[in-house]
């Protein structure tokens, strides 16, 4: 499967999807960490993750396909949100909880 078509699968059939750089026990660097975490304060029991160090190919092509430079990239329901800034930011104001609720009815 073409690496985009994989990308688009990820984010289709998880509700909350976080491409970042190792995984949430183990995470590759702080800005992964800080995202991660905020996704486990703000109530994400069950989210899913890619490890894109271990996958180049979505390394080299996500920023392309979400038109977004940077790693950690969150998504919930196949919105791209941000990095981690962004998701601290939603975190503080209390509103990555209310998405995170949302998402996790389905």
């Amino acid at each position: 499967m073409p690496v985009l078509e994989r990308i688009q699968s990820e984010i289709e059939t998880h509700p909350i999807v976080l491409f970042m750089k190792g995984t949430p026990q183990f995470p590759m660097c702080g800005f992964s960490s800080r995202t991660s975490q905020a996704l486990k304060a703000a109530g994400a029991s069950n989210y899913h993750t890619v490890n894109v160090l271990e996958d180049p190919e979505v390394r080299a092509n996500l920023p392309r396909f979400s038109n977004w430079p940077t790693f950690p990239q969150l998504f919930i329901n196949g919105e791209l949100i941000g990095g981690c800034d962004i998701a601290l930011e939603l975190f503080e104001s209390g509103e990555l909880a209310r998405m995170i609720a949302e998402a996790q009815k389905g």
